[in-house]
């Protein structure tokens, strides 16, 4: 498929979590896939150390297992506190977003099994170590986490949709039993991939600049 041609901007202010629009019935070309990554390969590395791996995962095998790993542990999620529905309870405006962010992720859960390809970013490294100082674990997230976010963006200019997920990580010693990733790499997410139904999407609501920027000091507000 050819590019969509969009600026950085509309690529970055439309690169949505993907979920009831993911085309589970048109397959993927390996070469698309590997583009995308190898752009992901650009982004910054602490130290230079490039530590990251992508375990891509494209057969149905191994899909089935690790979406039934997934709809478990969707069904714990669900039924806590970090579910969208108890978001931002102090803003009632809110409670129709979060409604259809529960939706969505309901019907992802549902249907994840018929996702073409789930990638799985690892870093070398395991951030639960006792006693690993918080920098040392900013850096290692901090490498991982902007590759496979330019996957993402790149994957969204070739008119594919993704999603980040973590809620297979409650499964993450099985899931890499699974798959035969090492004891000594993390797993940080795992992101299905599908061409999209549909390549237009609008920048998602968002609460206003002011109510997160503070300026020199924690108390002064950025608004105006």
């Amino acid at each position: 498929m050819s590019k969509l041609n969009l600026s950085a901007d509309e690529v970055l202010m439309t690169t949505r979590a993907v979920r009831k629009r993911l085309d589970f019935d048109r397959s993927l070309e390996p070469a698309l896939l590997r583009e995308c990554l190898d752009i992901a390969l650009q982004a910054p590395s602490g130290s230079n150390s490039q530590g990251w791996h992508f375990m891509l995962v494209t057969e149905q095998s191994l899909i089935d297992p690790i979406a039934a790993y997934y709809r478990e542990a969707f069904a714990a999620y669900e039924a806590s506190e970090a579910q969208p529905l108890k978001q931002h309870l102090d803003d009632p405006s809110m409670a129709p977003t979060q409604a259809r962010v529960l939706n969505s992720a309901q019907y992802l859960a549902a249907n994840l099994h018929r996702i073409p390809a789930l990638l799985i970013p690892c870093m070398q490294g395991r951030a639960d170590t006792p006693g690993l100082p918080a920098g040392v674990i900013a850096g290692m997230f901090g490498s991982i986490i902007p590759a496979t976010w330019s996957f993402m963006l790149a994957a969204r200019e070739r008119g594919l949709g993704t999603c980040w997920t973590t809620l297979h990580l409650n499964y993450e010693r099985e899931i890499a039993a699974l798959l035969g990733i090492p004891d000594e790499y993390s797993q940080v997410a795992m992101i299905p991939i599908a061409y999209t139904q549909g390549t237009h999407f609008s920048p998602a609501p968002r609460k206003a600049l002011g109510d997160c920027l503070h300026l020199n000091k924690w108390h002064n507000n950025g608004a105006g």
